[in-house]
């Protein structure tokens, strides 16, 4: 079974994310629309709680829908100052974020899915923990001179590492754990061709190579950027295990230290995985008109003696940017199911009786004969499912069939 995804027209909508300098005083407006939006997330949160608690016992159930919350937010606005004092563009976003919360997760106890599958209710935003993160639609903010000027009198310079392609839709400016400032824009894309190559590719996902496709020249090694990196964070968790405070008292500054540089690295491991990831994606759009991707979901192997190596491969994340990078330049993607691609035959489509174990790297069909490395059979696999390359035609190609690139 595969999935063909494929944009012709408009590509939708894409994130441009900038790094902010954010002044004194914008920083200090920053945090006290934070804590507006805070304080309406928590209210939505009670009233949330407060409804699921009446409707156990009422013969008439009540709801607690965007409607209900909006007039919620009147109303508060109307009797506290304080609230009123802020911009009601972000108050009103946070009632969507945490209505569109709500809605899944009530989505998913009516499809009776398993607990560990299900999204969560929406829970309260403690002060210490949650980071800022503020949505503003187009009414809520402007762009003049180069700076961001957000409802309230909030001016923010903004580092443009390179233009948008158009006049943004929205844009949610957040903080991340080291305390930097982002601006995300929402902007409305379209396709941007690239010329054809009449090439097909075949992508197998694995552990021991991110990525292993039907040609050696587009193959993803591990890069193992978490691994070069588990040295330094293994001496600043320690530190903050030497340094962790008693429970009620303050953190101590050297703790305070070993947990910004513990961050900063997972931020630099996390960017280098984005980097290499997205820089594959483009090599293999540029050369190949469609690919043939196995719709691999690596969250099982979170489980598995196989968990480290597997979330530093970064499968997931190098997914997503080569998803995102065939829609951007209008290439086709088909996502192949990935049950018993291990065991078929690309050459003739005769399966194995029996699964093949991690340890044989060397796929031998039984039928035709057929010998090749496990992960070059898989990734052949996925072009005859998604019937790029098909098998057993007496070598016939139908008219108009892409040529595949030798392995």
């Amino acid at each position: 079974m595969t999935t063909v995804k494929r944009q012709t027209e408009e590509s939708g909508y894409a994130r441009y994310t900038y790094r902010l300098r954010v002044s004194s005083a914008a920083l200090a407006g920053l945090e006290a629309e934070w804590a507006r939006c805070r304080w309406v997330w928590n209210e939505c949160v009670a009233m949330s709680r407060k409804v699921h608690h009446l409707n156990r016992d009422a013969a008439e159930k009540t709801t607690c829908g965007p409607a209900q919350l909006d007039k919620m937010l009147t109303e508060a606005r109307t009797a506290m100052g304080w609230l009123r004092e802020g911009a009601s563009v972000p108050q009103q976003q946070a009632i969507r974020d945490f209505a569109k919360s709500r809605a899944k997760a009530l989505k998913d106890i009516k499809a009776k899915l398993p607990v560990r599958q299900r999204a969560g209710m929406p829970r309260t935003k403690r002060k210490r923990d949650a980071l800022p993160s503020l949505n503003y639609t187009r009414r809520g903010f402007r762009l003049k001179d180069g700076r961001l000027h957000l409802a309230g009198n909030i001016a923010l310079t903004v580092v443009w590492s390179r233009d948008l392609p158009a006049d943004p839709t929205s844009v949610r400016v957040y903080q991340d754990s080291l305390g930097h400032w982002y601006a995300s824009f929402v902007v409305a894309t379209t396709i941007e061709p690239l010329p054809e190559t009449g090439r097909v590719l075949g992508v197998d996902w694995g552990v021991k190579e991110t990525a292993t496709t039907t040609s050696d020249a587009h193959d993803l090694p591990h890069a193992q950027h978490g691994k070069s990196a588990a040295a330094k964070l293994a001496r600043h968790q320690k530190q903050m295990a030497r340094r962790k405070p008693a429970k009620g008292q303050a953190a101590s500054k050297g703790y305070r230290e070993a947990k910004r540089q513990t961050a900063k690295l997972h931020t630099k491991v996390a960017r280098q995985r984005q980097d290499t990831g997205r820089k594959w994606a483009k090599a293999v759009v540029r050369d190949h008109d469609a690919i043939a991707v196995e719709d691999f979901k690596p969250k099982f192997l979170a489980k598995s003696t196989m968990a480290r190596k597997a979330a530093d491969a970064a499968i997931g994340a190098t997914k997503t940017a080569l998803t995102e990078m065939t829609r951007k330049h209008g290439r086709i993607v088909h996502l192949v199911h990935p049950a018993h691609t291990t065991m078929d035959c690309s050459e003739c489509g005769a399966r194995t009786k029996h699964a093949l174990p991690l340890s044989e790297r060397t796929y031998a069909c039984t039928a035709c004969g057929a010998v090749s490395p496990r992960d070059k059979n898989s990734a052949r696999v996925m072009l005859v499912r998604a019937g790029l390359n098909p098998a057993g035609v007496e070598g016939v190609r139908p008219p108009g069939a892409l040529l595949p690139e030798a392995a």
